[in-house]
């Protein structure tokens, strides 16, 4: 579509439905809007945006509303991610700083997400399989039973316990959890699951029964860095979204359905927040797009958050992000305060993670 005026016409037509919930005439169009031509203008240029596949009329008398192909062209070409004020950035940050750990700042971030957008919002701990090790502790539990704590980057804390009929002794175990902080620290869990099997099986821990131990440990690593998926779900909103006007019902049992589908939902938000391809590193999937049945009267605005490390092995994986922040509502959504709201929740989280990166207080 290159005719401008066309385009104009056409954000106007989104705009306003946007906010009406209302089928947008050529009338309504001229009086809201400064476009400098008549009404016949207008519905003329309204019409070819219909042939074009940019709106339809729902009935005969009736103005016309958006298509799935009408948002894209909007959110790609016409809306832009407006910054949050100053205050509204403030209020985020009183909102999400009062937390006490990770997983109580990620339940705050959904519902102050939710909270802006009046939606779904939803938002993913980071996945072990993209953090790095920060620290690890062994404790003893009982005879033969040791407790293995995992401490990463993002803040995620990962427990195991694993029997060990064979252990060595505490001054071994404690000489072991020593090496690997001083030679893992940093590197990636799949990294580290490799490494430490060689720091067992060194010349250093030969003749103190360290090799099973550190096979156990490796196991327990490899195991955690092939969770891809390991990190929760928080969500938000649902009852926020049926409340709200003009949503129909009928759109909504689909839609609640597919929020339930985890595993789908995790897919595909956490595909949206690595292509990050529209402004802001925002990314936004509208009905179709999103490939999920349940969501095809619903549109998904995704950002990643964080930033995946892990040394040489995922230096090409370093812009990825760690997990993703995001919210789903109807196509005819309010895109430009979701994907403002959005961005500014990943951005405050990939601060949060840089602090906890750099054993900071949040």
């Amino acid at each position: 579509m290159t005719n401008n005026r066309r385009m104009l016409v056409l954000r106007a037509v989104v705009e306003d439905y946007i906010r009406s919930q209302e089928p947008v005439g050529s009338s309504s169009i001229t009086r809201g809007h400064d476009l400098g031509v008549s009404p016949a203008t207008v519905r003329n240029d309204m019409a070819a945006l219909e042939d074009e596949g940019y709106l339809v009329q729902p009935h005969t008398s009736a103005g016309r509303i958006p298509t799935e192909k009408g948002y894209r062209y909007f959110v790609d070409k016409l809306a832009t991610v407006v910054p949050l004020s100053a205050a509204q950035r403030r209020g985020i940050d009183t909102f999400l700083s009062g937390s006490v750990s990770l997983e109580d700042t990620l339940q705050r971030a959904a519902r102050l997400l939710s909270g802006i957008t009046g939606q779904v919002a939803v938002v993913a701990s980071p996945s072990l399989a993209r953090s790095a090790l920060r620290r690890l502790e062994i404790v003893p539990l009982a005879a033969g039973v040791l407790l293995v704590v995992v401490i990463t980057d993002t803040g995620r804390v990962a427990q195991r316990s694993v029997s060990q009929p064979d252990a060595p002794d505490a001054d071994c175990v404690a000489r072991l959890s020593d090496a690997i902080n001083g030679q893992c620290q940093g590197m990636s869990l799949e990294q580290a699951g490799a490494r430490i099997a060689e720091i067992a099986a060194s010349p250093s821990f030969a003749d103190d029964g360290a090799q099973g131990l550190g096979a156990t440990l490796a196991q327990v690593f490899t195991d955690m860095a092939s969770q891809e998926q390991a990190g929760g779900l928080y969500m938000a909103g649902a009852s926020k979204l049926a409340q709200r006007p003009a949503v129909d019902i009928a759109d909504l049992a689909p839609l609640f359905d597919a929020l339930e589908e985890q595993v789908v939902l995790m897919k595909l938000m956490t595909s949206l927040s690595e292509v990050s391809s529209q402004a802001g590193g925002v990314s936004v999937a509208i009905g179709s797009e999103t490939h999920t049945p349940g969501l095809l009267h619903a549109s998904v605005v995704t950002s990643g958050y964080g930033k995946s490390s892990g040394g040489e092995a995922n230096a090409a994986k370093g812009s990825e992000p760690v997990a993703f922040v995001g919210s789903i509502g109807p196509t005819h959504m309010d895109y430009v305060t979701t994907m403002a709201a959005v961005r500014a929740v990943a951005r405050y989280l990939t601060g949060f993670m840089n602090r906890e990166e750099h054993g900071e207080s949040a």
